[in-house]
């Protein structure tokens, strides 16, 4: 494919998606992400796009939100090793919310596995996952469907959660940053993702790496209230996604990155279960089995105490680089300073 060509198709996927990383560039263009590079800088020497955290924006800064055709068809690996990961922090008989997106949607179908469990969403397509788990009880919210990414919305949306208490919510966004925290482009999915936040004493985000450092319109999850983020270790070229990541960690997130083989095990107990605490790691193979060693019960992120060994924490860059961590290991990471 001739130069000019390979362009064009990279500005129509940026056009069509709003946001595309160099990896799924390169493979659908078939060539390298060096190649791929190369283009993405001449297109915006044009002003056609604009280059962000290992990938390609449209230009204006913040980017606008694609619909879930478009968004189902992107970092679908990252995704599914995300997904894997993160149903390893779900207990059975726990009650939880899982908000909309492709990344939650991967989510909800490992939950099928997990007994005794309710699920709270506004999601049609997370409900859709989880029909057929008969152990595993769905409560919708209200709303108004919004079609381009199957949530119900709106006023019915946020009156129905009022009230309700559950251990940890499950969140994806358009963007993450560490100034900003979880964003989106819709303002009334917005709306209910906040108060899907405020239902939930913990907060866990899924994002993978082309979601860090992308800042857009309006804010569902400020930093602060933010309790893990599980993420794929980003390109070791990707400088944007490795510094918004170690500014996410020195605010106090827990930092939990996916691999290939994240969710060997089945969620919900046992080995490959629920993560447990081991030298200031959380290893998703171990298993909860409670005692002290066992995850923080649930409450404010802020609370949550040091893994065993104090100083001993894993950091982004230190004593546990991201490079040198296992595939689908989760770092517990403490923040270098305060």
């Amino acid at each position: 494919m001739f130069a000019a060509e390979r362009r064009q198709l990279i500005l129509e996927m940026v056009r069509a998606n709003g946001a595309v990383s160099l990896r799924e560039l390169a493979r659908v263009v078939q060539t390298s992400e060096v190649t791929v590079r190369r283009d993405v800088r001449a297109l915006e020497a044009e002003g056609l796009l604009d280059r962000r955290h290992g990938g390609a924006v449209l230009p204006g800064g913040f980017t606008r939100e694609s619909g879930f055709p478009q968004k189902s068809h992107l970092a679908t690996a990252e995704k599914t090793a995300i997904a894997d990961l993160a149903a390893g922090f779900v207990d059975e008989g726990e009650a939880v919310v899982v908000g909309a997106g492709t990344t939650t949607q991967e989510l909800a179908r490992r939950l099928a596995r997990v007994p005794g469990l309710t699920v709270v969403t506004n999601s049609l397509l997370v409900a859709q996952a989880l029909a057929h788990a008969n152990r595993v009880e769905v409560v919708m919210t209200g709303g108004t469907l919004r079609g381009s990414n199957y949530a119900l919305v709106g006023s019915g949306a946020e009156q129905s959660l009022q009230g309700l208490r559950v251990s940890r919510a499950f969140l994806s966004g358009s963007g993450l940053t560490a100034e900003r925290g979880l964003s989106t482009s819709n303002m009334l999915s917005a709306s209910v993702d906040r108060a899907l936040v405020q239902a939930a004493a913990e907060v866990v985000v899924l994002a993978d790496h082309t979601k860090l450092g992308t800042d857009t319109m309006f804010q569902t999850v400020p930093t602060d209230v933010i309790t893990r983020l599980v993420t794929d270790e980003p390109p070791a070229h990707d400088d944007r996604a490795l510094t918004e990541l170690q500014a996410l960690a020195d605010q106090g997130v827990q930092i939990a990155v996916a691999g290939p083989g994240a969710g060997a095990g089945p969620a919900g107990g046992g080995e490959g279960g629920a993560a447990g605490r081991q030298s200031g790691r959380l290893n998703p193979s171990q298993g909860r089995g409670g005692g002290e060693e066992g995850l923080p019960l649930p409450g404010p992120r802020r609370n949550h105490p040091h893994p065993p060994g104090g100083s001993g924490s894993a950091q982004l860059r230190g004593t546990v680089p991201l490079a040198e961590q296992q595939p689908g290991r989760v770092a517990d990471l403490a923040p270098r300073r305060r």
